[in-house]
């Protein structure tokens, strides 16, 4: 999504191969391997087609431009409408149907200290709640909100989620990565090349 490869490794934690996706991103993939990310006011959804065992990230903030989200395809939400379209078509590509999808939702923490980021997360939560509501994608777990970073791995194989509750300081990693990825947003034109995924009536 913004143009660099997530990153592969090793997971010594879970003794899997993982990728590892940054503000902007996304992945998609089957078989026994995980994806990881770390979520400060950012969400990541995790959707899943449980017959197929197709699962997917990504990792999105809205811009901070402290307009109200009033539907999925709003102007302010165009970053987040983009992650969520570009996720889907890849899942469909991969051999999902977005009729057995489900979704996992997590981030929107309250820990982005920066002019205009204090409705960012609850912006992004209250966006991607919607856009699956709106898109007949079930939400079946979801940890948004709070004060606090957190740490997501997703499971491909089976669709499972584990997350671990960070507390970061202003100047971590996490709160550098997302100030320098609203940065881009903001100064970055609406729109963006993509293929809108065809509905299923």
């Amino acid at each position: 999504m913004e143009g660099t490869t997530p990153i592969r490794y090793f997971d010594r934690d879970f003794r899997i191969e993982a990728v590892k996706i940054l503000p902007g991103q996304y992945y998609a993939g089957s078989g026994h391997g995980a994806i990881t990310t770390v979520l400060g006011s950012c969400v990541a959804t995790c959707l899943w087609d449980p017959l197929r065992r197709i699962g997917g990230m990504n990792h999105f903030m809205l811009p901070g431009d402290g307009e109200a989200v009033a539907s999925p395809v709003a102007p302010s939400a165009r970053f987040g409408v983009y992650a969520m379209e570009v996720l889907i078509n890849e899942m469909i590509r991969l051999g999902a149907d977005r009729k057995r999808m489900v979704a996992k939702v997590f981030g929107g923490g309250r820990v982005l200290q920066m002019k205009g980021a204090l409705d960012v997360g609850a912006k992004n939560s209250r966006f991607v709640i919607d856009f699956l509501a709106t898109e007949g994608i079930p939400v079946v777990a979801q940890d948004l909100l709070d004060v606090y970073a957190r740490k997501v791995h997703f499971f491909l194989e089976t669709g499972k989620v584990q997350l671990k509750k960070l507390h970061i300081l202003p100047n971590d990693t996490v709160n550098q990565r997302e100030r320098e990825y609203q940065s881009r947003l903001d100064h970055s034109p609406a729109g963006g090349e993509v293929e809108i995924f065809q509905r299923s009536r």
